[in-house]
């Protein structure tokens, strides 16, 4: 297969990364513009930004407009002004391998990392932002760890994840890397950022190494991508960086951090891109002490040889071969990617090595501008379930796209009661509560995302298959909500989530949906079974329970289903059974789905505080800070009372909280804000409240 030129690779891989690397040099404030991405302007004061860093010395001259240039070396805790906005909260989820959905994904095998930009480096707001044309990426079933690219020499060189990525990524199960980025020369990268970031202290040390680990567990992350493209250095450089690395290594073990090493500087010091795992990159990966690094990102030059060499090299050193990420760079083409497929994931034999996409983010940046949320989604659907968006039936093992679906076994993280979702995914057109619209605003904030039904979209029917979507034209809370369309000449069985979760006499399963105007009615089963699938691309043996026959012209119904008449015992699996009339067409809305053996009211908030206010254009931004209530919270959710009821202004994990844009109302002597504590359940609490007077 055909490869770029070192010079090309180099230029997609930095101009192209959305981290606006500096293709002017340092002095040129970064290269958001070549980059393609927007530049941050003049903002409020108080607006909260993802945090980023050189590693000690910072560039000569004059930072761009809304750049900030900090020395990570000079970071504290303390000293950092934006730290309970950047902190993630959610847990790192377990997760298993279920009964594979078709007959070609393998578990054991292959895995997926992906490097994914979800804004520029400077002026990326660290709680989301009012727009739903955003990166939200949800197929969080089929990776092993996410990466979220950035840096640059204009800007910053290490970058941390935003607390809302890593929480949605974590309540999926999926680890969250940051990124150092060492850029090549060509590029404004300086080979003293190198020694910086090597630098030993008096004890002999590497004080850069603690505070990046500290940086990954005061913010809630789960370890770092290195990887160093500043060409000039010896020997004795590459010698430095590996024990660096074996330290970062040795100090982030006790807090679960792993790193991967991208395949660029080698044992001489210099940059060569090997495509492989050979003696020249194998001291960053593992070394006659062990390992050095968890996983290392094979760089695009590989092939099929250079691949299988590199998979028995990892064997012989002890190690996995699916430690090993060959990169895929979908960034420009998406699933018209022209890829060795066979070189990686064969369909006759062992996987050879795990794959890593870069910039699967293709998925919303190639769609024409003024895209909405659900043609995201239809593309992302198709990217990783393939064209015929059924897992099941992936489509083909040969030299066109080989989605995700076709070689690579899903895991979920349904393990525990309770489990609620309505369909939420991290960004929408409105914020609905109950079916009703408390915010016109557009918005997205990932740590609201919901767990979403991995097999995208399974559906089993002897008729013709209805077009199943997550759709932004009408939710029952949050965002978004499942939609089926079509005629259904014969039952159809959506099969939504593989669960572990426990059954008796108490369990409740509750399903709240509606119909769309229009539509025909229809007749409603859950569809529960306390079994595995009988073998890989079978069904799950299903028992169905009524869930009530919708007619057109009503509005949202939640309906409680028992689930103790199945018996006690496992549920394997979760799905709805759809039944039309005579094959008229259908338009059936899931909005929630929960199980559960009780409800539960959360505990309240405490100590609702203005943390800062600041004035533009005669609006008011605001920062506010809370103490965390009590018991299981799943998330809070920040409203605005007026005089004719409630506007939600917005949701965080955490315990920090940045509103801005905020009006007088009439004759208001003060804006009165409160904050509630959201159950798993989706249950809301009593309000903490307090006032901005004006």
């Amino acid at each position: 297969m055909s490869r770029p030129s070192p010079v090309s690779r180099r230029r997609v891989l930095l101009a192209g990364a959305g981290t606006a690397a500096a293709l002017l040099g340092p002095s040129s404030g970064g290269g958001a513009a070549a980059a393609g991405l927007p530049r941050p302007g003049a903002a409020d004061p108080l607006q909260p930004y993802a945090s980023y860093w050189f590693p000690d010395s910072l560039p000569a001259g004059t930072p761009g407009e809304g750049i900030t240039w900090r020395s990570l070396a000079a970071w504290t805790p303390g000293s950092d002004p934006d730290l309970a906005f950047n902190t993630a909260t959610v847990p790192l989820a377990g997760r298993f391998t279920p009964v594979a959905a078709n007959t070609t994904a393998r578990a054991g095998q292959a895995r997926i990392s992906a490097l994914a930009a979800f804004g520029p480096t400077a002026g990326h707001p660290s709680q989301g932002s009012a727009t739903a044309d955003h990166y939200a990426p949800t197929h969080w079933a089929y990776l092993d760890e996410l990466v979220f690219w950035g840096g640059s020499s204009g800007e910053g060189l290490i970058l941390a994840p935003t607390a809302p990525v890593v929480d949605a990524a974590h309540r999926q199960g999926v680890p969250v890397l940051g990124t150092v980025f060492l850029p090549p020369v060509a590029y404004g990268g300086r080979l003293r950022w190198t020694r910086d970031l090597v630098q030993r202290d008096a004890a002999d040390g590497f004080p850069l190494a603690a505070k990046l680990v500290q940086v990954a567990t005061v913010y809630g992350f789960d370890g770092w991508f290195l990887n160093a493209e500043t060409g000039g250095g010896d020997a004795a450089l590459a010698a430095e960086m590996q024990a660096f690395l074996r330290a970062l290594r040795a100090a982030g073990a006790g807090h679960g951090l792993r790193i991967t090493w991208y395949d660029a500087m080698n044992r001489t010091g210099q940059v060569g891109w090997q495509g492989a795992l050979d003696e020249l990159n194998q001291p960053f990966f593992q070394d006659a002490a062990g390992p050095v690094a968890d996983s290392l990102f094979v760089d695009f030059r590989w092939n099929a040889g250079r691949l299988a060499d590199s998979g028995r090299l990892a064997g012989q050193l002890g190690r996995s071969r699916y430690e090993l990420w060959a990169g895929i760079d979908v960034e420009a083409a998406g699933w018209d990617t022209d890829t060795d497929w066979d070189a990686i994931v064969p369909a006759d034999r062992a996987h050879v090595v795990s794959y890593g996409f870069y910039r699967p983010e293709w998925t919303l940046h190639h769609l024409p501008e003024g895209r909405a949320p659900g043609e995201f989604h239809a593309a992302d659907d198709r990217f990783w379930s393939g064209a015929g968006l059924d897992p099941t039936r992936p489509g083909g093992t040969g030299r066109g796209w080989r989605a995700p679906a076709t070689a690579v076994a899903d895991r979920s993280t349904l393990t525990a009661l309770p489990f609620a979702t309505t369909f939420n995914t991290g960004h929408g057109l409105r914020w609905y509560e109950d079916g009703t619209v408390t915010s016109a605003a557009p918005w997205n904030h990932l740590g609201l995302q919901n767990r979403l039904p991995p097999r995208r979209w399974a559906v089993r029917t002897p008729g013709q298959r209805p077009d199943v979507t997550l759709d932004f034209a009408d939710a029952w809370r949050g965002g978004s909500s499942l939609l089926v369309r079509g005629a259904l000449a014969a039952p159809a069985t959506l099969e939504l989530f593989p669960a572990r979760l426990p059954s008796g006499a108490a369990t409740v399963l509750d399903l709240t949906h509606r119909l769309d105007p229009g539509s025909g009615p229809v007749t409603v089963e859950a569809a529960v079974a306390l079994r595995e699938a009988p073998a890989p691309g079978e069904p799950a043996p299903y028992s169905f329970l009524p869930a009530g026959a919708l007619e057109p012209g009503g509005g949202w119904r939640t309906v409680s289903l028992r689930l103790g008449p199945l018996g006690p015992g496992t549920v394997h699996a979760l799905g709805v059974r759809l039944t039309g009339r005579a094959g008229t067409v259908v338009a059936w809305r899931l909005g929630a789905l929960a199980v559960r053996e009780a409800t539960a009211l959360p505990t309240a908030p405490s100590g609702l505080t203005v943390t800062g206010t600041a004035t533009t254009d005669g609006a008011r931004a605001v920062r506010l800070g809370w103490r965390r209530a009590p018991g299981p919270v799943r998330h809070y959710e920040l409203y605005r009372r007026l005089p004719d009821g409630r506007e939600f202004l917005g949701g965080t994990c955490g315990t920090a909280f940045y509103a801005a844009g905020l009006r007088r109302a009439g004759d208001e002597p003060a804006a009165r804000l409160e904050v509630r504590a959201v159950h798993e359940l989706f249950t809301v609490s009593k309000p903490s409240r307090t006032q901005l007077p004006w």
